[in-house]
């Protein structure tokens, strides 16, 4: 049975589409990334192992609040590396190692307003074929480094039991302002597909101290058409919901 998501509490603060997203995710040691979580925060995992995501997908129609997306600068690509988090609380969540995206404005915000690492980059999707491709160059600030990921979705499955570990994340975790927050976030269960690596050639996952990972085939590989989503205010994390 598929996770359901709590209901928001209070305002929503934005709301977006994920589109296109592909998900390949690598298996580590927790201790391998325990050192990257906010304070009061822990790496999550699914019989022993926790997981580093590479996401690529097309950001659609963000917008304030319940209204409409923002022209031009709410819709965009997105390459993230991400880890997965359980506070002290037991809230799970995501902690974004890097976000790279093609609209510096996005970047300058969301550095500013919520200390999530976003990172400019030259980017570009092509869906033909039956194939889906994401390039990714960054641009600013940090190292030289670019992605490059082609997949073949295939048929919908019933999503697996790692498949809600990894995708029934109701909310982030970040450090700001000298205290970790918890911004949560409400979208129904993600239809998963299953999904073919053609091409695989990642540096971004080594740009943010991960070395080695894209050397060997992922541990879990999907596909999803989108869902809509909605963010409310950020939680100080250790205020239980």
């Amino acid at each position: 049975m598929s996770p359901e998501a709590p209901q928001l509490r209070g305002r929503v603060l934005m709301s977006q589409d994920w589109r296109d997203v592909t998900f390949l995710h690598w298996a580590v040691d927790p201790a391998l990334v325990a050192d990257r979580m906010p304070a009061g925060v822990r790496p999550d995992v699914l019989e022993g192992r926790t997981y580093v995501g590479l996401i690529p997908f097309r950001m659609v129609d963000a917008g304030f609040g319940r209204g409409p997306g923002i022209p031009w600068a709410g819709t965009f690509l997105e390459t993230n590396v991400r880890l997965y988090s359980v506070d002290d609380t037991g809230r799970r969540g995501i902690v974004f190692l890097s976000l790279d995206t093609d609209r510096a404005l996005v970047v300058a915000g969301a550095r500013a307003g919520f200390g999530v690492p976003y990172r400019w980059a030259r980017m570009r999707h092509r869906s033909a074929g039956g194939e889906h491709t994401y390039d990714a160059r960054l641009r600013w600030p940090g190292t030289r480094a670019s992605s490059h990921v082609v997949v073949r979705p295939g048929a919908a499955r019933e999503p697996t039991e790692l498949d809600h570990f990894l995708s029934a994340r109701w909310g982030l975790h970040t450090r700001w302002g000298g205290r970790t927050l918890y911004v949560p976030n409400h979208h129904e269960p993600w239809p998963v597909h299953d999904a073919e690596v053609v091409a695989l050639e990642d540096g971004l996952m080594a740009s943010v101290g991960l070395p080695g990972l894209a050397d060997r085939a992922p541990d879990h590989v999907g596909f999803s058409p989108g869902v809509h989503t909605d963010f409310g205010f950020p939680v100080d994390a250790r205020r239980p919901r």
